[in-house]
């Protein structure tokens, strides 16, 4: 089984909160790779998604499907470090339900 020592965080976030999350993952020290740090990309994404009852959603209506254009960052971190990241990335983050897909990396350009 290999040792995955580095993961990719993929963060979906409106374009309103895109420096607050940056802010957090440079502070976190997300995106560090070798003598580089605060190393990320984004790119505009169309999302959809349906608020279901009892949610609070910061963008859209309960049960009606919504479309919105966002960000998605990518960024590279040591596993070891998810956890403390994905709390800071929360903490930024306007979403109820933030979406952090991680993604194991089984080798990385360093």
């Amino acid at each position: 089984m290999p040792d995955f020592s580095y993961c990719k965080l993929e963060i979906f976030v409106p374009a309103s909160h895109f420096s607050a999350v940056q802010t957090a993952l440079a502070e976190s020290d997300a995106g560090h790779i070798g003598a580089y740090d605060q190393c990320l990309s984004y790119s505009p994404v169309t999302s959809f998604w349906r608020p279901l009852a009892g949610t609070h959603p910061y963008l859209g209506t309960e049960n009606t499907l919504c479309q919105a254009e966002e960000f998605k960052v990518e960024v590279t971190c040591r596993t070891e470090q998810v956890d403390e990241i994905m709390q800071a990335v929360k903490a930024a983050h306007p979403y109820e339900e933030p979406v952090i897909n991680v993604i194991p990396l089984y080798r990385t350009s360093f």
